[in-house]
């Protein structure tokens, strides 16, 4: 099923906002000030534990500089490069199930 493996939004965003905090050199404490966030509540954004409201995503953004479309798009971009799943193909018209005889047979204990 498609989704299977893709990551979760708010991991690709704790993941983003990491990479944006160490890229400036920051610590938690001050990327959190400038966004006007508790520093807990954005290391637990980054770890992906909590979800973000619009208005915090808006708020990050502000604080790391950027537009939140940027942000928004960046996140997207790391969702697109982590979904490795490839969509599985519906079965053709007609085309049966496996039946169980067609799976292979375990030994039952006793007979070992």
């Amino acid at each position: 099923m498609l989704g299977e493996r893709e990551p979760l939004w708010r991991a690709a965003l704790g993941a983003e906002l990491r990479r944006r905090r160490a890229g400036r050199g920051e610590s938690l404490a001050e990327a959190a000030a400038r966004a006007g966030v508790s520093s807990q509540y954005l290391s637990e954004l980054e770890r992906g534990r909590k979800e973000a409201s619009s208005e915090v995503l808006a708020a990050l953004a502000r604080g790391y500089g950027v537009r939140l479309a940027g942000l928004l798009a960046a996140i997207a971009a790391q969702l697109d490069e982590a979904a490795t799943i490839p969509a599985r193909r519906p079965p053709r018209p007609g085309a049966a199930a496996p039946s169980a005889s067609a799976r292979p047979r375990r030994e039952s204990s006793a007979r070992r």
